[in-house]
């Protein structure tokens, strides 16, 4: 090879001027399975590009965010939700001098573990499966174990660690459940979520009727903005108010502890805002007739299979996990289309929901 230098070492050497409070590839705990560094790329690099190229992730294309099968071309999926946590979490990591590229990566993966149909596949699977579901611990289980027919991405600790802990209790965005991330970059990557589907998913509600701008609590909208991009300005530059003591500019002079937040004003309007949704959009659209039949959808499936596991395709039946987890690996992985097709070739959807379509023609 010619004389070039190793372009992974110069990246690292950059990665020198972060905040000292910024996780360094470098310093990484490494991977499950030690790999050769990559002379091109920092671990963390390498981690967003098996991501991105994952089927998992071309996957969330198909999978709802709120909206089941929408007839328009401009709601959110779970893949344009990603891709916004992407952007809100890389702009506040920027300003704030922190390793973007861990946190796009963590950004990236942090959904692909969900069920078809949103909340409404995760709720059921947890209803069904003995151990309970949950999308961010689904979502570490595909990296670490379903992804190249069950290598998994071998992907680094801190990767692993933010993708495991961005979820959050329903009552405060902020609120300590015991599962915050390690890294000051998997606390953006959280709170970049939650600026991401507060905000879409009022847009999408508003653009479906479910609700418009003039139901919006006053309280909220006051703090926050009375638009779409208002709102996501007013938060992402409160979050970094809020936790500039992360970029080292001011270390030292701060007498709490530094940490990825809001101030108390506009997180109690966020909460306020988040808490709307939950009353008039998501605990509404989870009782609506499409959702029932999305809930009946993986009922059927789970229960099909878990008397049939010789239909569960071959990379589904290797390994010691026990049956129902194999079941609900292959459920979880579905795209809405998918797993309505699986049940209409399996003839488990009775002609009533067939004649009814209330799903697209997959």
């Amino acid at each position: 090879m010619s004389g070039r230098p190793n372009i992974r070492q110069l990246a690292e050497e950059k990665e020198e001027s972060l905040s000292p409070l910024a996780q360094k590839s470098r310093l990484s705990r490494g991977r499950l399975e030690y790999e050769e560094p990559c002379p091109i790329r920092t671990d963390f690099q390498r981690d967003r590009d098996r991501i991105l190229y994952s089927n998992a992730f071309r996957r969330l294309k198909h999978k709802t965010q709120v909206f089941i099968a929408p007839l328009g071309d401009h709601y959110v999926t779970r893949l344009t939700h990603t891709l916004e946590v992407s952007q809100v979490a890389r702009t506040i990591a920027r300003a704030l001098n922190l390793n973007e590229d861990l946190v796009e990566a963590i950004s990236l993966g942090h959904d692909l573990g969900h069920t078809p149909f949103g909340h409404i596949g995760e709720a059921v699977l947890d209803e069904l499966y003995p151990r309970g579901f949950r999308h961010n611990e689904q979502s570490l289980r595909v990296v670490d174990r379903l992804e190249r027919n069950g290598r998994g991405l071998n992907l680094t600790w801190e990767v692993r660690d933010g993708i495991l802990n961005h979820s959050k209790t329903k009552a405060d965005i902020l609120a300590e459940d015991g599962e915050k991330a390690s890294t000051l970059e998997g606390e953006v990557c959280r709170l970049a979520d939650v600026v991401a589907y507060v905000n879409h998913d009022t847009e999408d509600a508003i653009r479906a009727g479910a609700i418009t701008e003039g139901n919006l609590p006053l309280s909220a909208v006051t703090v926050l903005g009375m638009s779409n991009s208002a709102r996501i300005n007013t938060m992402v530059n409160d979050i970094i108010e809020y936790s500039w003591p992360a970029s080292g500019a001011s270390a030292g002079k701060t007498g709490r502890t530094i940490s990825i937040g809001m101030s108390p004003r506009v997180l109690e309007a966020t909460n306020t805002l988040r808490e709307f949704l939950f009353e008039r959009v998501y605990d509404v659209r989870s009782a609506e007739q499409e959702s029932e039949q999305a809930r009946e959808i993986v009922r059927l499936l789970y229960n099909y299979f878990a008397a049939h596991e010789e239909k569960l395709p071959p990379e589904y039946r290797l390994g010691n996990d026990d049956r129902q987890r194999r079941v609900v690996d292959y459920i979880a992985g579905m795209t809405d289309r998918y797993a309505i097709r699986i049940a209409e070739e399996m003839s488990l959807l009775d002609d009533r929901i067939k004649q009814q379509r209330l799903f697209l023609n997959p």
